[in-house]
This record gives C-alpha cells, structure tokens and sequence, in this order.
C-alpha cells in the first residue's frame, strides 16, 4: 500500500489536472493530496494510516538570512520525512513548487539539503526559497522516477530540468476494414483500425514520406467518404500520385497488391522491393515498353528520396530511440533520432530548460524520464553520456513498457556511429539556435530602447481578430521572445459575449484582453518580487506575463485596450498600436504608445521589419483560426449560408468537387465550369472562402 504524507496546515490546495493515461500514477496522486485513503482512526487491521497531519516543531537554530531560514524549514520537516522511496516537493510561501526530487530513502535525501555547505548556487537558491515540503511514497524506487516525472510536467518547477515541448510524435496509418485501404498522417493514440509506421519526427517528415508513397505506389490519400462519393478521379490521379481505385481505374486486386508493397517497405524490406522494381524496369525495357520502364524508374526514385531525406538508415539496428546532448553557452541540446524497422525515421531537436550547472548526464537522465511520459517505449536506448540511476530508469521504462528495455552508452561500432551522427546534429543545432538567438536578441533590445521599456522583452503577446461581417469572430494570441515565435504558447479566442456587438474590431479587443489577463491574475499572480527577478535575468523567462503587449489597430484599439487591461489591473503592462500605412502599404505602418505621438521608423529599420513580422504572423494565426471555424460551421449549416447557394447547387458545387475543402480551394474559373454556376455565383462562393481579417 502507498502511504502519502501530506502537511495540510502549510499546504495550499493544487488544482487537478489530468496528468498521465497511468492509472497507477494518478492513483498516487490523489492520494498524496488526500483524496483517497481512511484517516488514522479509520484504518483497518495493522495498515499504516495514508495520510499524516502534523505540524513540526520549532526547534530551528537562530535565523540568520533567507538560507537559514530555508535550512531550518527543512531540517523540520525532515523529522516527519518517510525513510523509504518516494517524491519529495519542495514549496515556497505562495505555495509555488520549486522543484520535484526523487529518493531511494526520502529522509536522507531531503535531510543533505539541510547541511551547511556543498551546495551549487542553484541549490542554495533553492532552498533559501523553500518555506514547506510535501512527500508521497512509493512501493519501489523505480515508480518513484515514474511518478517524479508525472509530476514535474504537471507542476514545472522552476529548478527542475523542463521539457518545453512534449506533445505526441505523428506516425503514417494503412488504414483497415475497407477494400481500398488509405496512406494519413496520425498523432495520438493509436485507436484507429489499420498499421501504424513511426514514429516520425516531425509532421513535415511524415508528409514528405506520404507525398514519397503516393509516387511510388499510388496510394490513395482521401477519406473514405470522399472515395465513396467520387465520380471520377481527382486531381492526384492526372499527377500520378493515386492510381484512383474509387472510380476503378485499377483493379481492387492490383490495388491492394501496392498496398502490400507500400507495407513491405515501411517494414524495413526496401532492398526486396527496390530488387524487384528493378527487374520490372529491365523487363519492360527489354520489350521496349519504354513508358512503363518510366513509370518504374520514377517510383525507384521516390523510394530513394524517402531514404535520403532520413538520413542513416543501420544495418544492425532494428529498433532503437537514439539520444545524443551538446552543451554550449548555457544552452542544451538533444537531438532524437527514431530507428524502426532498421530505417530512421528524422530526428528532432530539443532544448529543454535547465539550470547552467547541470552536468550533460544529469539533464539527458531528467528529460528521458519526461520524454516517454505517455509516448510508446522502444526496445533499445541509445545514449551519449551516463546518466544517473540508469539502471532505475531502466527498470522504470520496462514496466511502462511491459517489456524489457535496454539503455545502454555505445563506445564503438555502428552504434557509435548513430550517436557521433547525433551528436553533430545537436552541436550543429546548438550553433544556429545561438547565432538565431543573439539576432533575436539584438531585435528585442532595439525594439526595448525604442519604446522605453525598462528593459528588453523576454515575451511579447500580439492580439488580432478575423471575421467576415462579424461572422465566425475569433480573437487569436501569438506569443514571440529570445528564441522565436513559442507556438505551443499561441491561443484563439472564440467570441462569444452577447455586450459584442458584430463587427466592432474594438469590442472584440476588449473582450479578448478581457478574458486573457482576467485568468492570468487568477492563475498566476506575479509580485514585485518576480517582476524585479524577470527584469534582472538575462534569459528567456517562463513566466506566462508579456513584458510587451501588441495590438492590431490605431488609437481607438490603443484606447481599448489600455481601458480594459486597467480594468482587469494589469494596466502597467507596456502597450503598443500598430496602424497600417496609407492604402495599407507595408513599410509606412504609425505606431501608437500611451503618452508619446504617433510615430513611424524609417522605411529599412530592422526593428520595423521585426514587428511587421510579428504582427503578420498574429494576422495569419487569426485567419487560419477564423476559417477553421467557418469551415466547421459551413460542415454543419451547409453551404446554404452562401447567398444564392440552395440544395441543388450544393450538390452540384460537392458533385464537381468532391470535398467541401476542394470547393474552398478551387480557383473562380473552377467554379464557373460547375453546371449551375453562373459567374456572379461563382464569385459569391469564392469570396465568401477567401475572404476575411
């Protein structure tokens, strides 16, 4: 049984989120705070009581200074500390956790925090911020790992090593259960009938490769309610990328045989089915069927640029995660490189957030346990350096896995080879993420100096709307700093207040910063404290608060938004307005900030282009989401929303289309080919899909 060991006197209550698939793990989250489990007097026969509430004593030595005091909290609560495995956090006094640890005996390993020396800078900064602490135990020091890495992508401490970017990996699907089975991307879990090939890198790494496929093997790539509906082939078929069996203009048999040969080759047999095209090729060429030799050799081709966009492809290396990290100017890189089937399937870089004094074995062992945090395991790790409690964290990935998985440091051979390949890929990596970064930053401090900012912004938000006659309103966030654009931050606002009236650009702005900084307060109340510790770092800050807001607009967005962010009490965040040009002509855009006149830069600024990019990228997101919406509600309305468009010429415009997002995409000469349409029609349905912002 697990006893957890929660201090409720000095705790404050933890929102519940939704952590991991493992039910296990989410077992003991909720009983570390208290949500499941009899009290003391409750308990039945001789089980130890879950849940333990206790205030420590004061016992400490005279306070001298912060890193006594945290000293003190701790040497207290190491006195109620479980000797055995388990999570130890460590909370400051807004009940923020700073770090989320591991132990094989928790009471020694929080008792070494209490010495007097040997600490880095980090750790003494940590626990002269420490004020209470939190336990939970395990059954084993293995579920411990599991359930420390649960819980620092749950709470992101600031002191622990943070993976920025975890979201599921995409894989290529052979769909089953219909005659012609189709090639599609996938991300997420694996619930759809058919076989999955990954995973991939990238989502850019599985288009190519299907783009790839459907050349070599013409494969179709439609829904099956489009394949249903056709009436004869689409545009893939007149450029030899589906060999079209939805208006059988191939066999179902010959069809499926591709399909064979495309599974064949994304399960690693490229030699067998590359030898055979071959002998097809000289056959043909032989009987001087020369078109059909051609045919061949461009689909030799396009197996051949799948293998040469990815790279090293072992030999003796079925199955494998390659894991290879560079340290350079306080930056850490990973590169991931992702072996199945003996073929590489990318690689992907990553740059977790990790203090400057942590060892390369110590970041790589913290991000392996986060990485595989809800991702499929393979059977075989390969690593660039050692990392700590490898066995432990061996043992941890087998049970997850339920399987036995090896992780292992090559020091020769082709192993070798594939980390020396990631390692120059991390380093590589690291070098243009530098040369990026100081741009970057270099833009950020002009663009600081020219607002008078009290130094230069770390986050900056950019806010925009897109409708189309105050239809389908959506306000859209972008999020910019030190390293780029943050697309994981970036988020869309549906509007959806009766007081909005339609199509009031201003009301929609009010609303949007209306909703943002009202739950940003809620949720993360920023004090003096952390502004004065965000103004003096000289990286890039996690904190969700902008140091700079942009909006969309002139004077009147510039007033609305001032007007409403005082309202929510954030009006000491800077803002700025950015008018388009005269005829909206780029280079000549006015800027608005409060208390200052209107003013431009001059036409070749770099700090001009810089915001002209930022602010082109909300207006794109804004679009993209805004036609999202239409998209979907067209899906539901009919395309009877169109003026002039009725059931009959909806089906005629679907009938000629197939696919309501062909319609959308079709040029307005395709449009006016439809029996039906009229050029005045066709126009309609044309703006109505193009236009919007």
């Amino acid at each position: 049984m697990l006893a957890g060991y929660a201090l409720k006197p000095y705790f404050p209550a933890m929102p519940r989120e939704k952590a991991a698939p493992d039910e296990e793990l989410e077992r003991k989250i909720e009983e570390e705070e208290g949500l499941i489990g009899a009290a003391a007097d409750d308990a039945d026969d001789d089980e130890p009581a879950p849940i333990i509430e206790s205030s420590p004593e004061d016992d400490s030595e005279p306070e001298s200074g912060p890193l006594q005091k945290g000293r003190d909290a701790i040497r207290r609560f190491a006195k109620l500390a479980p000797e055995a495995p388990g999570v130890y956090r460590m909370i400051d006094a807004n009940g923020t956790v700073l770090y989320v640890g591991k132990a094989k005996n928790i009471r020694k390993r929080v008792t070494s925090y209490a010495r007097p020396d040997g600490h880095t800078n980090r750790i003494a900064r940590m626990i002269a911020a420490t004020v209470t602490m939190e336990f939970v135990t395990t059954s084993t020091e293995p579920e411990a790992l599991l359930l420390e890495a649960n819980l620092i992508k749950r709470f992101r401490p600031f002191y622990n090593v943070l993976l920025r970017d975890d979201k599921s990996f995409p894989y290529i699907l052979l769909t089953a259960g219909h005659p012609a089975p189709a090639i599609a991307k996938h991300r997420g879990a694996r619930n759809r009938p058919g076989d999955f090939f990954g995973p991939f890198a990238s989502a850019g790494s599985v288009n190519r490769t299907i783009t790839a496929l459907e050349r070599a093997f013409f494969l179709r790539s439609c829904s099956d309610s489009v394949y249903e509906s056709r009436t004869r082939p689409c545009l893939l078929f007149q450029i030899k990328r589906c060999s079209a069996p939805c208006t059988g203009e191939i066999a179902l048999d010959d069809y499926n045989r591709l399909v064979d040969q495309a599974r064949d080759f994304l399960c690693g047999k490229s030699t067998a089915i590359k030898d055979a095209l071959l002998a097809q090729m000289q056959t043909a060429s032989e009987q001087q069927d020369y078109e059909k030799a051609a045919v061949i050799r461009d689909r030799m081709a396009a197996l051949s640029l799948i293998q040469s966009q990815h790279g090293v492809h072992p030999r003796n290396v079925e199955e494998a995660d390659v894991f290879a990290i560079f340290q350079q100017g306080g930056i850490n890189c990973i590169q991931s490189f992702f072996i199945r089937n003996h073929q590489n399937w990318g690689n992907r870089a990553h740059f977790p957030r990790a203090d400057k004094s942590l060892e390369a074995g110590e970041v790589l062992g913290s991000f392996l346990a986060q990485f595989y945090d809800g991702k499929p395991v393979p059977r075989a790790i390969l690593l660039s350096h050692d990392v700590p409690d490898q066995d432990v964290l061996a043992e941890a990935l087998s049970t997850r896995a339920d399987r036995k998985v090896e992780i292992t440091v090559p020091k020769r051979g082709e192993k070798y080879e594939l980390i020396d390949h990631a390692t120059r890929n991390a380093r590589e990596a690291i070098e243009r993420q530098l040369a990026e970064s100081s741009s970057q930053l270099r833009l950020l401090k002009n663009l600081g100096e020219l607002l008078q900012l009290p130094h230069a912004p770390k986050r900056i938000e950019v806010y925009d709307n897109s409708h189309i006659m105050g239809t389908n309103a959506v306000g859209a966030m972008i999020v910019a700093g030190p390293e780029g654009f943050a697309k994981n931050q970036y988020r869309k606002f549906n509007i959806k207040s009766p007081d909005t009236k339609a199509g009031d650009d201003t009301g929609m702005m009010r609303e949007v910063l209306k909703r943002r900084f009202k739950r940003l307060v809620e949720e993360s109340p920023r004090t003096q404290r952390d502004q004065a510790a965000e103004a003096a770092s000289e990286t890039a800050s996690d904190t969700p608060w902008p140091d700079l807001v942009i909006v969309d607009g002139g004077l009147p967005q510039l007033t609305a938004a001032r007007e409403t962010m005082e309202e929510v009490g954030v009006g000491d965040v800077p803002l700025l307005a950015i008018a388009k040009g005269l005829e909206r002509e780029s280079g000549r855009e006015l800027f608005h900030i409060r208390g200052r006149e209107p003013f431009r830069l001059p036409p070749r600024d770099p700090v001009l282009y810089f915001v002209e990019r930022l602010r082109d990228e909300a207006h794109r997101f804004a679009i993209g989401s805004h036609r999202t919406r239409r998209s979907k509600d067209i899906g539901t309305t009919g395309l009877q929303e169109i003026p002039g468009v009725g059931p009959s010429r909806k089906r005629a415009l679907l009938h000629h289309f197939g696919t309501l997002k062909a319609i959308e995409q079709a040029s307005l000469s395709d449009l006016e080919t439809v029996p039906g349409i009229d050029a005045r029609l066709a126009r309609a349905v044309y703006d109505y899909f193009h236009a919007g912002g």
